[in-house]
């Protein structure tokens, strides 16, 4: 996928496909945000699948982009990663507070959601946690619904789940 700016008050955005030399900017994004909002997951498993943004992502039909500012500074990140049996998961969708309020998560939620309707997807599931109100928020406002999920298989960092079926 191409690059794409826009102009969001006075500064402008890039959103691209993510690739293997972007994972220290992305952790950091994950980090930061994480840190913010006191969801930091102590299991290490949250992020073991960015070892292998091809594999895990791109090659099995999902997508993983991040947003640049006008610097080429990473602020945020956004994944469709595959589960099987027409699922994906919508995940690390996290924006730094300086690029928060302009659409660029909209922008991310919209890219996925099109990237989950092009390679056949039925339903994207998504945890989370109930600190990050303004996601919650976007997603039921593109049609999630909450789910209740076994906590035993949630990350720790998460105790909400919730499911769009593309069908």
């Amino acid at each position: 996928m191409p690059s794409e700016h826009r102009e969001h008050n006075g500064s402008a955005f890039a959103v691209r496909r993510a690739n293997m030399a972007d994972l220290p900017a992305i952790r950091r994004v994950l980090h930061n945000v994480r840190l913010e909002y006191g969801v930091l997951d102590d299991s290490g498993r949250a992020d073991v699948d960015l070892d292998d943004l091809n594999g895990n992502y791109f090659e099995r039909g999902g997508c993983f982009e991040v947003i640049e500012d006008a610097d080429g500074r990473i602020v945020g990140c956004a994944g469709l990663c595959p589960l099987g049996d027409g699922r994906a998961e919508l995940c690390k969708m996290y924006i730094e507070k300086p690029a928060r309020g302009r659409g660029l998560g909209k922008r991310l939620l919209n890219d996925m959601l099109d990237a989950a309707r092009r390679s056949g997807f039925s339903e994207v599931w998504l945890e989370t946690n109930s600190t990050l109100s303004e996601a919650i928020g976007l997603y039921l406002s593109h049609g999630f619904v909450p789910v209740a999920a076994d906590a035993d298989r949630l990350l720790s960092s998460c105790d909400q789940a919730y499911v769009l079926r593309l069908t």
